[in-house]
């Protein structure tokens, strides 16, 4: 049960991190009118949790069942944070919480892949 604090630990992190950066910086980002912008954001957020993510949990004797792990604060929080969007990210657009939770879902994606296709 140990083994599986880390990459849950790691997840709150991340999510804490990416959180604390989109309240201070979310306007910079996320542009619901610019479809351009947000195919960018995706692919460079899939590509840098494909790299990253197997990274992060080369401790762990079981990547597979380790990343569902760090993806639950997202998967759980972010869920939240679109319910309660302008709350949360006062200084986001309204119209950008869909974008926001389609980033998540990307970054999760990203995460899986990465751990899949790790060698």
């Amino acid at each position: 049960m140990f083994m599986f604090m880390r990459p849950l630990l790691a997840g709150l992190l991340l999510w804490l991190a990416g959180a604390v950066g989109i309240r201070l910086a979310g306007e910079h980002l996320l542009h619901p009118d610019r479809p351009l912008i947000t195919i960018l954001l995706y692919a460079i957020s899939f590509a840098a949790m494909a790299f990253l993510v197997p990274r992060i949990l080369s401790g762990s004797s079981d990547r597979r069942a380790a990343v569902t792990l760090l993806m639950l604060p997202t998967l759980t929080l972010d869920a939240l944070a679109c319910a309660f969007f302008t709350t949360v990210f006062p200084n986001v657009a309204p119209a950008a919480a869909g974008l926001f939770g389609g980033w998540m879902l990307i970054c999760c994606g990203g995460a899986v892949a990465g751990v899949w296709l790790a060698r």
